[in-house]
């Protein structure tokens, strides 16, 4: 990330577990500071200020102050250090992220994370990002205004907008219509052809929005041209284009010029130009565009004689934003104060780049936020009766990106009513490395909360150290957070606060990589199903015999389930007059196990009469055969032997996870009708979902010839649901020895974590291989002592699964290790992949031998 500059009279203290900025000595208090020469006021204002914009825009945290003056009583901060901060924040609700507390000659100002909508009751805009200035101008009649965060805001708001619209016309055949405007409009145009002017003419036309004039009352020819240019170019760019004159008096109008002993016209041309490139500037167009301007130096002529020059700059509008320097906005990177880089503070202004701006609300973010509403609303009611809610977790620093400690037991924070949050670290015994460990671990949790999961409340995490020792007494030291004493805003006062603070807490852990994150993750995705299932149920009644297409990861078999036992509720039948189809004895068994209809194998369908069923719900169809006849003329008769009121016959198919290249026996396309399509995926983490979006552009490319044509366009429009974090590893050219072995340690470490043998599947391309590759693992297994695999017709057991991708078909796990997957008809190898990654909810581990 690009930072200009960072402050280096503003420190940052790194023995809290808050941000602690520093700033030194200042005078406090208003009589103090009238007193105080205007240098010093202004360089005192300048620091305070400078740290409050880094807190406000890094999570918020506690600016230091020695007290420069001597007042033994409280003082209070002074009137211009009050307006600075309330022109910073734009609005006279100091309180509103300000608090102060003085503590002896120590003087705090606790600075809480900026927040667009901290005020309620103002319907005005409020920017994402706190700035002393944006360093962006515009010409309103002959004034040049500089904007403020929220006029910026709409500036760019209406520059990507136009780019957007003028995308497909060259941007430069619009300004060459608006300056072809401006050149009838302005009588400048006509001087600017002229290659000399005369010595006190009056130019014929007075300053405009288009015009400036200015003169060169100063012996630093180029300092001062050097020093307008930032003013004026970037306003006329950013309005509509117009003319800076300079050497023509604005009251008088008459040309002066400057005198030819005192400046050079090469030198002050290139000066210009040179200085006007250097203007920051952001672009939203894909032509990326230069700022389009002309110099022109002309001769004033004094009684035919070359008395100097003047020069005029003329500057067309600009496509995207021309800045007059970097805006002034700071923030905390790396215990460091950094100024904002001008691409960084637009894209943290416009949130354009949520990937590469962790602080700021993004799409993963809100997905993120979605799922942690829901989560929250569905599971947690406890804490409305709770006024203390104690979290056990493991060691925190792995998944903050910390160092781990070994001596850490645990790491456990307690959110309690009328208190601020407290993160105890339980260690085994004293470490001389504690302190450090706890402050930095409850620092980075406090940070994670606000910039993470948005939390917009006071908050401060205090960090506490205890000590078991064998005669089980517990020893609990401080750390130095106790020696600032933060307002009682800090502590939750009511049930809103704590919630608030725990679906934050729930974003930040679902980001995490552990067993509890995992859990977390998967009651997420089985919510985001069920939302699924509640909007698609509404078709029962609508339509008897419906084609469900389903991306992989949508929840067609949960779906389907979720189906048959609303059919039982609502045409009042038994388990036995309801069939469910599907190809592998597997996924039969595990459905037949849930005791809510008759499940049996096409083949097996095909055999039988099945008198009493009166609906049909067929699953992944799409790798059924026609071998054994028409399997699908069969369900459609049997559903509808009853003409006045035929029974439901659901077919769920997905040909993205086609595993054959043979006939399936599924009417054509156009005659699967009515169709309705699952485009939202939602049984697989972020990262999972990344491959699979890949992997299914190959198969859109190029499917297997039994695919029919258009069946695949859905994944145009496929959504997928964002804010589950996952793994995804995938390794090559491995040894069998090295899979085996990397199969056991992680199974070794998860299990250490939490999870058990059934969250993990280990796949392979046949049932062949299953024999080839059993012996291998059970061996690489005996250090863990998990020596026992099962097939995945037993999926209820306390064991690990190990069986091939087609047989897996329509189940799932958080785990699953795919190794070597691999086919004997390339044409179907991508969709292979396709059923292994949305087989896993959580973890994928694609692991390969080297290609032979």
């Amino acid at each position: 990330m690009n930072m200009e500059e960072h402050n280096s009279s503003l420190v940052v203290e790194s023995s809290y577990p808050d941000l602690v900025i520093n700033v030194g000595k200042v005078t406090l208090g208003e009589r103090n500071r009238n007193n105080l020469q205007k240098i010093q006021r202004e360089q005192e204002k300048a620091k305070v200020i400078k740290a409050a914009c880094a807190l406000l825009n890094s999570g918020g945290g506690v600016i230091q102050l020695e007290m420069a003056n001597n007042d033994e009583h409280p003082v209070e901060m002074g009137l211009d250090l009050e307006e600075s901060l309330r022109t910073l924040i734009l609005s006279s609700n100091l309180q509103a992220f300000f608090k102060t507390k003085q503590q002896g000659r120590c003087y705090y100002i606790f600075v809480k994370s900026w927040s667009s909508d901290t005020f309620p009751e103002d319907s005005s805009f409020k920017p994402r990002i706190c700035s002393l200035s944006s360093s962006l101008n515009c010409r309103s009649g002959t004034s040049v205004l500089p904007m403020d965060s929220r006029e910026a805001f709409r500036f760019l708001k209406t520059k990507k907008i136009n780019a957007k619209i003028l995308g497909k016309e060259p941007f430069g055949k619009v300004v060459k219509v608006i300056h072809q405007d401006l050149r009838n409009s302005d009588p400048t145009y006509l001087v600017f052809q002229k290659d000399q002017l005369e010595y006190g003419e009056i130019v014929p036309f007075p300053e405009s929005q288009f015009i400036e004039f200015k003169q060169f009352s100063t012996k630093h020819i180029q300092e001062y041209v050097k020093n307008i240019i930032p003013v004026y170019i970037p306003a006329f760019a950013n309005t509509e284009g117009g003319y800076l004159c300079i050497g023509v008096d604005d009251k008088s109008k008459k040309v002066l010029g400057c005198a030819k002993e005192k400046v050079d016209r090469d030198s002050l041309k290139k000066k210009i130009e040179n200085t006007i490139y250097k203007l920051p500037c952001v672009h939203f167009c894909q032509s990326q565009c230069q700022i389009d301007f002309t110099v022109k130096i002309l001769d004033v002529l004094a009684e035919g004689e070359l008395y100097g020059y003047a020069c005029v700059i003329g500057v067309k509008p600009f496509c995207g934003a021309l800045f007059s320097e970097a805006p002034c906005s700071w923030m905390v990177k790396d215990k460091d104060i950094c100024k904002l880089a001008t691409q960084e503070w637009v894209g943290l202004l416009m949130d354009t780049d949520p990937e590469s701006i962790s602080y700021s609300p993004s799409s993963r973010l809100q997905a993120k936020s979605s799922c942690a509403n829901t989560w929250y609303k569905c599971e947690n009611t406890t804490t409305r009766n709770n006024k203390q809610l104690p979290m056990k977790y493991g060691s925190w620093a792995v998944d903050l990106n910390l160092e781990e400690k070994q001596a850490v037991i645990c790491d456990a924070l307690l959110i309690a009513w009328d208190s601020p949050p407290i993160l105890y670290t339980i260690l085994r015994e004293q470490d001389a490395d504690e302190q450090s460990y706890c402050t930095s671990t409850a620092f980075t949790l406090k940070q994670k909360l606000v910039n993470v999961g948005g939390y917009s409340g006071n908050l401060c995490v205090i960090s506490k150290v205890l000590h078991l020792r064998p005669e089980s007494n517990a020893e609990s030291s401080e750390g130095a957070a106790s020696l600032i004493d933060y307002p009682r805003s800090y502590y939750f006062a009511n049930t809103q606060q704590m919630e608030a603070l725990l679906q934050s807490l729930v974003i930040v852990l679902l980001g995490f990589r552990s067993f509890l994150s995992d859990q977390l993750g998967c009651e997420v995705l089985n919510l985001l199903t069920a939302k699924q299932y509640e909007i698609f149920s509404k078709n029962l009644r609508k339509n008897k015999e419906l084609f469900i297409h389903g991306l992989p990861g949508s929840g067609k078999t949960i779906i389907a389930v979720k189906i048959m036992e609303k059919i039982r509720n609502m045409f009042h039948c038994e388990a036995n007059e309801i069939l469910y189809i599907c190809e592998n004895q597997p996924l039969r068994k595990f459905i037949s196990d849930k005791k809510i209809c008759h499940a049996v194998t096409r083949k097996t369908f095909m055999k039988d009469d099945f008198q009493k069923i009166q609906h049909i719900i067929i699953d992944e169809a799409q790798n059924f055969r026609s071998e054994d006849g028409d399997w699908y003329g069969k369900a459609k008769t049997i559903t509808q032997r009853d003409k006045d009121c035929p029974g439901i016959l659901w077919i769920f198919l997905d040909y993205f996870q086609t595993n054959h290249v043979e006939c399936s026996g599924l009417p054509a396309l156009s005659a699967q009708y009515p169709r309705e399509e699952l485009t939202r995926v939602v049984r697989n983490a972020y990262q999972i979902a990344e491959y699979l979006q890949r992997v299914l552009q190959e198969v859109r490319k190029n499917p297997p010839p039994n695919i029919p044509p258009g069946s695949l366009q859905m994944l145009l429009e496929a959504d997928w649901a964002q804010g589950v974090q996952g793994t995804l590893n995938i390794e090559d050219n491995l040894t069998l020895n090295k899979i085996v072995t990397h199969v056991a340690d992680t199974c070794k470490l998860l299990f250490e974590r939490g999870y058990s043998p059934k969250d993990v599947a280990v796949l392979v391309s046949t049932t062949k291989d299953v024999e080839c590759y059993k012996q291998e693992l059970l061996r690489a297994m005996r250090k863990i002592r998990v020596v026992r695999f099962s097939d995945a017709s037993d999926m209820s057991g306390d064991h690990i699964v190990l069986d091939s991708v087609r047989r897996f078909s329509g189940l799932e796990r958080n785990i699953v290790f795919g190794i070597h997957p691999k086919t004997v008809e390339p044409a179907i190898l991508h969709n292979i992949l396709v059923c292994l990654a949305s087989r896993a909810n959580q973890q994928l581990h694609i692991l390969r031998l080297p290609d032979v």
